[in-house]
């Protein structure tokens, strides 16, 4: 049942564009690493803050910085999802892209906790508090190794 669907996402008529035309599979790569640039140079900012490595004159910055690293990462997944498409059973059994998907699932988790605990704060006033800091800490492992993880599988 699941080698059906994995087939049926493969002939879909993007996927099948994506195969064909041979400059497209490169831009849609490019996009995909434009996406984690933006998200990682965002967010290693703002985790830096967290930490109190980077000065207050950042703390203006952070709500812009947290709006591209969602940007970022909307690029990357969506980039991502495209990529994937392609191979999709040969990537549903590579168990590098897995741990990959469940580094980026604990990120999110991370954000969404650090964000809960500022609901409604501007996050600068979160700065150099120990669950701050503990979240750029875990944020900055999180995303790093997403990155390394994404190359790992190339090789995999």
């Amino acid at each position: 049942m699941l080698a059906l669907m994995f087939q049926e996402i493969e002939n879909l008529g993007v996927v099948r564009l994506i195969v064909a035309v041979p400059w497209v599979y490169p831009v849609v790569s490019a996009l995909h690493i434009i996406g984690i640039g933006t998200l990682l140079g965002s967010i290693v900012a703002v985790d830096l803050r967290l930490l109190r490595i980077l000065c207050p004159q950042f703390d203006a910055a952070l709500p812009a910085l947290v709006r591209m690293a969602l940007c970022g990462f909307a690029l990357a997944a969506t980039t991502g999802l495209l990529l994937l498409s392609v191979r999709i059973a040969n990537y549903a059994e590579n168990p590098v892209f897995l741990i990959k998907m469940m580094i980026i699932a604990a990120a999110g988790g991370n954000a969404l906790l650090l964000r809960q605990a500022g609901l409604g704060v501007n996050l600068a006033v979160l700065v150099g508090r120990r669950a701050a800091r503990f979240s750029g800490a875990v944020s900055l492992c999180f995303w790093v190794s997403a990155v390394f993880a994404g190359r790992w599988i190339a090789f995999s």
